[in-house]
């Protein structure tokens, strides 16, 4: 069975070209990529603003899919913060892996907790799905590489997200040493980041080298500050 991956950080579901918020362009972004299974990151569960309230929810309403969401951190007021799947295709089981924040902090920058969504999706006898936001600093970057390695299955797994790491980093190599990069599909070198004029890519779909993987593309589309990333996998 055929079905198509996404990896797309919303920033917090604003339109990248008129600074508002737009559940529309998210939704409409992911019918044009016609996904399947969509990991989200930055995504705002509760709010003191109504209107940013339940992000995930307005947006799997848009699309007829189920959803899930993962909370990293607490922001003002409460509210909630972090990462987010929506399938459609039933989510069978999802919990959150917290990434352990580094102790004692190594950089000068800007640190901030992160999450690891999982969960397992009823599409063709099962597949797991893991769904990452990185953080910016090496050693918070680490403890995500070890909190996904702890996190792997052999077979039929996804593990997307925004990593905050470019593909020459050194950071990735214990996952693609044992997963595949569906980035090696692209036709030509493909840039995520910012979306109306890419410089970098650090955004990634990886698979277990079970699944078919029969292309990938970073569509040159600009509603978030990222461009989505897509693959269309095989699960036998």
């Amino acid at each position: 069975m055929k079905i198509n991956i996404m990896s797309f950080n919303t920033q917090s579901c604003k339109n990248y070209l008129t600074g508002k918020l737009d559940y529309d362009i998210i939704a409409d972004t992911i019918i044009k990529c016609n996904a399947d299974i969509v990991g989200l990151q930055e995504i705002i569960e509760k709010d003191e603003r109504p209107e940013y309230e339940g992000q995930v929810k307005k947006i799997a309403e848009k699309l007829g899919f189920y959803y899930y969401f993962a909370k990293a951190i607490n922001t003002r007021e409460n509210g909630t913060y972090g990462n987010a799947l929506v399938s459609r295709f039933p989510i069978l089981d999802a919990e959150t892996v917290k990434i352990p924040d580094p102790n004692p902090k190594k950089y000068n920058g800007y640190y901030e907790t992160r999450c690891l969504l999982k969960a397992k999706i009823n599409v063709a006898d099962g597949i797991s799905v893991l769904v990452a936001h990185f953080g910016l600093n090496p050693d918070e970057q680490e403890n995500a590489v070890n909190t996904v390695i702890n996190n792997l299955e052999e077979n039929r797994l996804v593990l997307m997200g925004d990593f905050n790491a470019q593909p020459n980093n050194p950071v990735l190599l214990p996952i693609k040493e044992k997963l595949y990069d569906t980035s090696d599909k692209f036709s030509c070198e493909k840039l995520s980041w910012p979306s109306d004029n890419p410089t970098v890519k650090i955004d990634y779909i990886f698979t277990s080298r079970d699944l078919k993987v029969y292309s990938a593309d970073i569509p040159e589309i600009v509603s978030s500050d990222h461009r989505p990333h897509i693959a269309t996998i095989e699960i036998n």
